[in-house]
């Protein structure tokens, strides 16, 4: 099908995909694939889920949309679902994980406006990816899709990742600062995990400095890392909390949750979306949920992790030109010693689904309901494709 009338902004691989089940996906020739992609961490229920398909039916015969004008108690439940799970205070729906950290951007600079501060500043961190609108383009760390962009968004200050002393130097030097926005686990930097200190010492910062902990959980969230939530394999909670990809299982939805001062913030009139909330995305997001405590995939997906990380250890052991194999839950990533783009073709050559980020490293966001025998399948698969690229 010609693509001439899109705006070039992507350059697909030369497939289409016709069906999914599962963790499987068929081309338009019938050809079969394994999605070791899932929609970069977005269907982790798998592909044309049977309760799923059933939530979106029903709702859509029943009510698609309204507006916030009235109430939507499928909302409502949403949200008490969601912030009883992240142990938060409230939270606001939105379309997507940039509009999500769009509203976290917002609630930051109101806080520190609030308090009287002028020029209210947010640390983020070098390598980060936090969305493509203004604000969260100018909040990601990556110069590359930064430029021509010009001029970013001020109220920013950049340190490197997993490095508090960092932190605190900018601490001591910028009265401005009101929050952090940080992932726990890097997505599009890498799937880089940092130290076990580094959340923890986060928040004691923000503690006594008075700011707001917010963690971009969109890649993380929603039992990929092996727990509901990234923060938790710490002992702390953040102020803010964003989330997208994995909640909707496909259907576009993106969540800002909030506690203690961060939750009083926002008042009558200070945000709004026109979707935000509507009852399908709703139905759909506790159907996800629902899922998701059924199946117990939080364990699931630790288990499947530590499965998929062994075997590519074991495959890939002694191997030229690899230079680290890392993983937390179902975010795996074999870093290259040199740019691997090509990877994602010769995958898709073997009937494998795969990534590559930040030029050399090889990304797997498996969905979670993946079988043990499918779990085994990727890691030979990957470590068959790198074997190849690295010997060609």
């Amino acid at each position: 099908m010609s693509t001439s009338y899109q705006m070039p902004v992507f350059a697909p691989l030369p497939v289409a995909f016709t069906h999914g089940k599962g963790a499987w996906l068929w081309d338009s020739k019938g050809r079969k694939y394994l999605d070791a992609m899932c929609g970069v961490a977005v269907v982790g229920l798998g592909h044309a889920h049977p309760d799923i398909a059933q939530a979106i039916c029903d709702q859509a015969g029943r009510l698609l949309h309204t507006s916030n004008w009235y109430e939507i108690p499928l909302q409502a439940q949403l949200a008490e679902r969601l912030c009883k799970r992240a142990g938060m205070d409230n939270v606001f729906f939105c379309n997507s994980g940039a509009e999500a950290n769009e509203t976290a951007i917002k609630l930051a600079r109101l806080y520190g406006n609030k308090k009287k501060i002028l020029n209210p500043t947010i640390i983020v961190t070098e390598g980060s990816f936090h969305g493509r609108t203004l604000a969260t383009l100018s909040a990601t760390g990556n110069r590359k899709i930064q430029a021509g962009f010009e001029p970013l968004v001020t109220g920013f200050n950049r340190v490197p990742y997993n490095d508090l002393n960092a932190v605190t130097q900018v601490a001591d030097n910028n009265k401005d600062v009101v929050a952090i926005l940080v992932e726990p686990v890097t997505g599009e930097g890498g799937i880089n995990i940092p130290t076990p200190d580094y959340l923890e010492g986060l928040r004691r910062v923000c503690d006594e400095r008075g700011w707001l902990l917010m963690l971009d959980e969109i890649q993380t969230g929603m039992c990929r890392t092996g727990k509901w939530f990234a923060f938790e394999h710490t002992g702390i909670v953040p102020d803010v909390l964003t989330l997208a990809k994995g909640l909707g299982n496909g259907v576009p939805i993106g969540a800002c949750l909030a506690r203690g001062a961060a939750a009083q913030v926002f008042q009558l009139g200070n945000h709004g979306s026109t979707f935000s909330g509507n009852p399908l995305v709703s139905r759909v997001a506790l159907t996800v949920i629902d899922l998701l405590e059924q199946g117990k995939l939080d364990a699931r997906a630790a288990l499947l992790g530590d499965r998929i990380l062994n075997g590519l250890r074991t495959q890939l052991a002694n191997v030229a030109g690899v230079r680290d194999i890392r993983g937390q839950g179902l975010m795996l990533a074999v870093e290259l010693d040199r740019p691997c783009k090509e990877i994602m073709k010769l995958a898709l050559d073997d009937g494998l689904l795969v990534n590559v980020t930040a030029d050399s490293v090889v990304r797997l966001l498996p969905p979670l309901i993946l079988s043990d025998d499918e779990a085994d399948q990727i890691a030979q698969g990957v470590a068959r494709v790198i074997r190849r690229f690295l010997g060609g």
